[in-house]
């Protein structure tokens, strides 16, 4: 790891990197197949799994999170597809396994739904969300917002913890 790669950094975060991409295509894959899991068996009545406490029901969402700003979804998607830009950006350099998760985590949830928004009627950036998990007193939601949310909640520990996004930041 000398010489030119460790000058640009190309392998001292490789490990990390692959933590990144793996963790989001396995939240992608996961969060497909439910959706499409929750399109084949959930379309004719809601599934009670436990109670009144979880069910699985079958909802397109037009909406964001909640099902709020329905009338927005290209600036919804448009400001996904920043997010997504700003992790791929920012994960070539990240050298900390939990926050390449934590990003992973995000990537892989910003991915499931912008799918649905891109290639579920009436597409172009304003498709509707598959969610089918329901909670009471709680909006339906799905893999890919479960993710997002605990991507979230890792990074903001990550910060509270001030554990380094990158080891080598400012050091030279």
């Amino acid at each position: 790891m000398y010489g030119l790669q460790a000058k640009r950094g190309t392998t001292l975060n490789l490990i990390q990197r692959k933590w990144l991409a793996v963790t989001a295509l396995i939240v992608f894959a996961f969060d497909y197949l439910t959706k499409l899991l929750a399109i084949e068996y959930l379309s004719d009545e809601p599934k009670k799994v436990i109670g009144s406490i979880l069910q699985f029901k079958l909802v397109f969402n037009s909406g964001a999170a909640f099902s709020l700003a329905s009338s927005g979804t290209i600036f919804l998607s448009s400001f996904s597809i920043i997010v997504a830009a700003t992790i791929f950006y920012f994960g070539r350099k990240v050298r900390s396994t939990p926050w390449a998760i934590a990003l992973g985590l995000v990537l892989g949830g910003i991915f499931g739904n912008l799918t649905d928004r891109i290639f579920r009627s009436p597409g172009g950036l304003q498709g509707e969300v598959v969610d089918w998990i329901q909670v009471p007193h709680w909006p339906i939601f799905n893999i890919a917002d479960i993710s997002v949310v605990c991507g979230a909640i890792l990074i903001t520990i990550l910060n509270l913890k001030n554990i380094e996004f990158s080891k080598n930041e400012g050091k030279k």
